[in-house]
């Protein structure tokens, strides 16, 4: 057994991998791009709300923020698709799966923020600005045990480095 065949556990060829590999990334990025485009569609309609008018300063900017940061994590996370349609049979798809990879990892990063602010504006709309930073720190903090605190200990735990 080789150096690379106990790397990846599989006896598969680099592009045999790419092409593994680029499969379930598309299909992580399927369920986190739904996600994403639903709430980014929310957002868009706010704005045409009555009870806009009504928001705050700084509720309109905090709304303003989280419009740029739904649009930008839409972006990043619809970037793999463009990638592997633009450089799809040019033999680099080791390559394109390690920069979708990283396109993915920022979508998910621009999607928490996301996420978190609008958590933000809804609560403090909702309550009134009463307790929100103890809630959102509390979604927060539940959002990184699920995104990365459980799947670094899994790596960790089970890793066979």
């Amino acid at each position: 057994m080789t150096d690379q065949d106990r790397r990846t556990g599989r006896d598969e060829t680099e592009e045999e991998r790419a092409d593994r590999m680029w499969g379930e990334l598309i299909q992580e990025v399927r369920v986190a791009q739904t996600g994403v485009q639903i709430l980014f569609g929310f957002l868009l309609t706010v704005v045409f709300q009555q009870k806009y008018a009504e928001l705050s300063d700084v509720d309109k900017t905090i709304y303003v923020v989280t419009v740029v940061l739904g649009a930008s994590a839409t972006g990043a996370l619809i970037g793999p698709v463009s990638l592997h349609r633009l450089v799809a049979g040019r033999k680099v798809k080791p390559q394109a799966v390690r920069l979708a990879s990283g396109l993915t990892q920022v979508g998910l990063f621009l999607l928490l923020a996301t996420m978190t602010s609008s958590l933000v504006l809804i609560l403090r709309v909702a309550t009134g600005g009463s307790a929100v930073t103890w809630v959102v720190v509390a979604v927060v903090g539940w959002y990184l045990v699920c995104w990365y605190g459980l799947p670094f200990w899994s790596r960790r735990r089970h890793s066979t480095r």
